[in-house]
């Protein structure tokens, strides 16, 4: 037996799975990308890619993980001797830290809202929401203090390891964020006019269903489910051999499925209700959602239990990109926990602050036309994602026998079958697809 932590139980696994996948990318990108895209046709869409080419890889890297039961780096080079797939592991550290860089600017801004929210500041003064996000964001002072005290909170939940740390603030965090989104969907619904946002969400219009759609869909899927930057092969090497991998991974998706329509049910019928569009794009949660809920009863109460909830879900997201940094320099054998999470916390609080400025005053800093955040933003989730999730499909399909992936995968002989077929050509052909949009688009 590894003498390697491990989580206490399997619920804690797959909250902490789970969590890391329910983030940003299901409460705040999977709403305005839903809105932008026609609603219901990119939902359909979206838990088709989920299920058919998410998921297996999902469970990829659960397989990879679990069997390896170490960082990413040294479970590639154990599994897979004087070869070069561990440059995976090394990409993932790559990626993760500097989506974490820019993740962390983002949680900056929630915990602003959240101050604003408790001093009843975003209700009842007549609030240009829009000026206020442009406010807050152009704020040198205020965005890199927010964003040191959300990699602080990070730090110190990693710092604590897994049982302690992440299976406990993961347990807590999970269950209060389905509590919070159901009591808001409950006031969302019942708004009048509330039936024209959910129509939008369940009644198909066709006319969305064409190539365009079914990429950006995919792509969806795969940063929701956070395939492809190794966090999921570093959870699940925390994962005892005894653990059933597919289930684990079919109730991960599950609950990102889930949580990512829970999210629509919030935003889409308040915004129809009170006659907004649900195209206003990224700024929907910080611009649109505040104005929607300031103009019902207990407005102010609703929009501060939204950010919390928002700010759970980022930093269940954000521990997991951490914690794949934090295991590779545990693994190096050069560092403690402590002394890695501090280390690592501080390098990408660093690398982040150019991402916390780029909206003030580094505003006219560009790179290929895009400011610092939104090219992070752009080669971690459209180049270095792909390719990750590319390779470890590949890893899966090919590296392991059938011998080994049938031991792995503890399922029925058909499920095996079809899995296999979708890791080693369906899922490749998908990801290279988007790869070579995102180069060329």
């Amino acid at each position: 037996m590894s003498s390697r932590d491990q989580f206490a139980s399997k619920i804690g696994f797959i909250f902490a799975a789970a969590g890391s996948a329910i983030g940003l990318g299901a409460i705040w990108k999977f709403p305005y990308m839903a809105g932008t895209n026609g609603g219901s046709v990119f939902i359909f869409l979206f838990i088709l890619c989920t299920v058919f080419i998410g998921l297996p890889i999902l469970i990829a890297e659960f397989m990879i993980g679990r069997r390896g039961q170490k960082d990413p780096i040294n479970s590639f080079k154990e599994q897979a001797p004087g070869k070069p797939w561990f440059m995976i592991g090394w990409l993932g550290q790559a990626a993760t830290g500097l989506i974490l860089s820019f993740y962390s600017v983002v949680g900056g801004w929630i915990l602003s809202y959240i101050i604003r929210a408790t001093s009843m500041s975003l209700t009842g003064n007549g609030v240009d929401f829009e000026a206020l996000f442009t406010d807050i964001i152009a704020n040198p002072v205020e965005v890199l203090i927010a964003q040191a005290t959300f990699m602080l909170i990070t730090l110190i939940i990693v710092q604590a390891g897994i049982k302690r740390g992440i299976e406990v603030a993961s347990k807590w965090m999970m269950p209060l964020l389905f509590i919070f989104f159901i009591l808001l969907f409950i006031r969302s619904v019942t708004l009048d006019g509330a039936i024209e946002g959910i129509k939008f969400m369940f009644v198909p219009d066709w006319s969305y269903l064409n190539a365009e759609t079914f990429l950006l869909a995919l792509g969806q899927a795969f940063f929701s489910l956070s395939v492809g930057v190794s966090a999921m092969i570093t959870y699940a090497s925390y994962l005892s051999q005894k653990e059933k991998i597919v289930s684990s991974a079919v109730n991960v998706a599950i609950m990102n499925i889930f949580i990512s329509i829970l999210a629509g049910l919030v935003i889409f019928p308040a915004v129809f209700a009170l006659g907004y569009s649900p195209e206003q794009g990224p700024g929907l949660v910080f611009i649109m959602l505040p104005a929607v809920f300031e103009q019902v009863p207990f407005g102010g109460f609703f929009i501060l239990i939204f950010f919390i909830l928002l700010l759970f879900a980022t930093i269940t997201s954000s521990i997991a990109l951490l914690e794949v940094v934090v295991s590779i320099g545990i693994g190096e054998k050069t560092n403690t926990r402590k002394r890695a999470t501090w280390i690592y916390s501080t390098l990408i609080f660093m690398i982040g602050i150019p991402s916390a400025l780029s909206f003030g005053v580094m505003s006219d800093f560009t790179i290929m036309e895009k400011s610092f955040f939104d090219f992070i933003d752009y080669i971690t989730n459209s180049i270095m994602m792909p390719i990750g999730a590319l390779l470890i499909s590949l890893f899966a399909g090919f590296h392991y026998t059938k011998k080994i992936s049938k031991e792995e995968f503890q399922s029925s002989p058909l499920l095996f079958k079809i899995w296999l077929t979708i890791v080693r050509y369906i899922a490749p052909i998908a990801i290279a697809v988007i790869l070579i949009r995102s180069i060329f688009a």
